[in-house]
């Protein structure tokens, strides 16, 4: 069980509103100007992460009320709890076990009692064993010719992590081509596979139940594409499934070897760790794969065992918390300086806004402070050019993550210079912003005066890593987990059910029902004509 309180009733969260009446129109250039170690202070090393907080508009005094907070809050305790495979997931009775999964082999993992690692390290030496089998070219297709792509189908956890990890390394990729198909959307599907060969097209499908709509919708049709050049034993030698529905995944023919096994007690935002990253292994290779898990571990491990005044996910946490529930901000940026992780602002948008999206405390009770964090973001120097002159000059006050990596993966130090001095002056000038003062000194003519002065004081945190490798990305990927149960904890939510989307499901079928027979069901009248509208078109 995990602790319960209520974070508006401790002594600390009344510090700390006592606290922020006092600090929250302090610039933070103030406390850099009072303070010449300011930087070193709030400032985590560790390995080849070095993460800067300072540029935040806290003092001491606010770390050591937020630090209070997670002791009061039980956050030692809960960490214990979800390592020891305690049902944290109270709602759906499940422990939250994904740290498990990037465990070395003599760790110890129990799930009601039973060791769980033996049958993780089984399925990593599944994994392994089929990846080399397809990149080497040992396993073929239906006709004898080695593959050439691979089509993971899925959905939610299913794909985004894949899809983000996968683009993320493209640099470690090997010869195979990797696509993913998600989206229920029958365009989505089509445009994949019109680019692909049969003869040399392996299709993994991810769905834990294999029941999922989307997901079993594509692979039907990416089926009946198949079977137009192969006949029905083909299938059994080009598709392949991540999936507890062993009789389902039979049933639709794919060989009981080529069933790759996951655990209720991973969640699907949490999954990429488990067999549902197959195609992340297939695309990078084994080795790379187990150097992303070996990298997430370390973070668990400093998670775990790190006082939390030197914890990189406690420290973001609390952060957060700082920002959501005093300064009442509503969103967070992040904002990666690496093309590469294009997608990992959409793959957090799941991890962060589905699990702590949530307006009832673990004892059912509706809560009236505020929870979960909005996550939006784009790589630098894009966003740029897009959206941050809404977060220099705009009324809204936006928290942003910068990551960067000191070292261009090809080696061209021209554009790696350019793209480290955007980094680091975007944090500068979110920090100072430019005085009246400085606006007349440039000689602005004084009817353009006001609209050249940005105020500064923006917060932000820099996470600067020595360069993206697959363990420096599993480090990255599981600090923001851990930051997600600890904000989580502190505020006293349950982070690990996502019950929230599954009314719509429930409606879209019985909308479906009324396409096709003479079902009929009550509506809204907006709900009714746009109904109506669309059987017009049909």
């Amino acid at each position: 069980m995990l602790p319960n309180t209520n974070p508006t009733t401790t002594k600390s969260w009344k510090k700390l509103q006592e606290h922020f009446e006092a600090v929250k129109d302090v610039h933070m250039k103030d406390l850099f100007a009072a303070d010449a170690e300011r930087a070193n202070k709030f400032t985590i090393k560790w390995e080849d992460f070095y993460v800067d907080f300072s540029k935040n508009r806290i003092t001491e005094e606010t770390l050591g009320y937020l630090l209070q907070l997670a002791d009061e809050v039980k956050l030692k305790d809960a960490i214990k709890s979800q390592f020891s495979g305690d049902i944290i997931n109270q709602t759906e009775g499940r422990a939250v076990l994904h740290t498990a999964l990037r465990a070395p082999k003599n760790a110890e993992f129990k799930v009601d009692g039973e060791e769980v690692m033996p049958e993780i390290y089984a399925v990593k030496e599944k994994i392994e064993r089929f990846t080399n089998d397809v990149v080497s070219g040992t396993l073929k297709g239906y006709t004898g010719k080695a593959f050439t792509d691979v089509v993971n189908i899925g959905i939610g956890g299913s794909d985004l992590g894949p899809a983000m990890v996968v683009d993320a390394l493209q640099f470690y990729k090997n010869h195979l081509t990797t696509h993913f198909v998600s989206n229920i959307d029958g365009d989505h599907v089509n445009e994949v596979i019109k680019k692909l060969d049969p003869e040399t097209t392996l299709f993994v499908i991810v769905s834990k139940t294999f029941t999922t709509q989307e997901t079993l919708s594509n692979a039907n049709t990416i089926k009946e594409w198949f079977l137009k050049s192969a006949n029905e034993d083909a299938i059994a030698e080009h598709f392949v499934a991540v999936s507890t529905n062993i009789e389902k995944v039979q049933g639709f023919g794919i060989d009981a070897n080529n069933i790759f096994p996951m655990w209720d007690w991973v969640g699907g935002r949490f999954s990429l760790w488990s067999a549902v990253g197959l195609t992340i292994s297939l695309a990078v290779g084994y080795e790379h794969f187990d150097s992303l898990l070996k990298g997430a571990n370390k973070m668990d491990d400093h998670f775990k065992n790190e006082d939390f005044d030197s914890n990189i996910p406690v420290v973001l946490a609390l952060l957060s918390v700082w920002y959501n529930n005093f300064f009442n901000v509503e969103s967070e940026a992040v904002i990666p300086y690496s093309q590469y992780l294009n997608q990992f602002a959409t793959y957090l948008q799941q991890g962060i806004m589905e699990s702590n999206g949530k307006s009832v405390d673990r004892n059912g009770n509706p809560i009236d402070y505020q929870t979960g964090t909005i996550i939006w973001g784009e790589p630098g120097t894009n966003s740029q050019h897009a959206f941050f002159q809404l977060i220099h000059q705009g009324t809204k006050l936006i928290p942003a993550d910068f990551i960067g990596f000191g070292k261009s993966l090809h080696g061209n130090q021209d554009h790696q210079d350019k793209l480290t001095s955007n980094f680091l002056a975007q944090t500068e000038a979110l920090l100072n912003g430019k005085t009246e003062a400085e606006v007349v000194a440039e000689g602005t003519p004084e009817a353009i005066i006001p609209f050249k002065i940005f105020s500064g004081n923006k917060p932000t945190n820099t996470i600067y890593i020595n360069k993206l490798s697959p363990e420096s990305l599993g480090k990255l990927i599981a600090m923001y987990e851990h930051k997600i149960f600890v904000q989580g904890i502190i505020w006293n939510i349950f982070s690990y059910d996502q019950f929230g989307v599954e009314l719509g499901k429930q409606l879209a079928s019985k909308i479906l029902q009324e396409f096709n027979t003479s079902a009929t069901n009550e509506h809204d009248s907006s709900t009714q004509n746009l109904l109506d509208f669309y059987k017009k078109l049909r």
